[in-house]
């Protein structure tokens, strides 16, 4: 395969704007937990390694839990998220997996729990981690290593 494409590099523009997105969700009143689940959450769907490896270890580093973490794909089985969370990961994957869209009962849970203003930073997270997820997965961005 030739070498994937450096998108950073080639279409510096491009990134900048990404990177403007960034700047806007890190002066959001999204807690850094609620981004981090956003983040791993979308990333685990779309099976983004870069990401997830990336976003798991951020998310450690602010202190999530190991345990929540491990059964995070599998957050509707478990106690271990609030209702506030649990409402953002089910928004997460209804955005993440569009063809159906926001069920008027996740969005009502959500609303519920959210301001309206909330609710655009919680799309705008999804939607941000869904275009990176895109970039690193069709441009191979740097593969995750063994740590051994």
């Amino acid at each position: 395969m030739k070498d994937p494409i450096n998108m950073q590099e080639i279409n510096p523009k491009a990134y900048k704007a990404m990177y403007a997105l960034e700047g806007f969700l890190a002066e959001s009143s999204l807690s850094k937990t609620h981004k981090e689940l956003i983040k791993i959450r979308a990333s685990q769907i779309n099976g983004c390694a870069f990401c997830l490896d990336m976003h798991i270890k951020d998310a450690l580093k602010n202190g999530e839990s190991p345990q929540r973490i491990y059964t995070l794909s599998a957050w509707r089985e478990t106690s271990f998220f609030t209702e506030e969370e649990m409402a953002i990961l089910a928004f997460t994957e209804e955005v993440t997996l569009i063809p159906s869209g926001v069920s008027v009962a996740t969005h009502e849970r959500a609303a519920a729990l959210f301001t309206e203003l909330q609710l655009t930073e919680i799309i705008m997270a999804i939607v941000t981690i869904n275009a990176w997820n895109r970039i690193a997965i069709s441009t191979h961005l740097k593969p995750v290593l063994d740590p051994k």
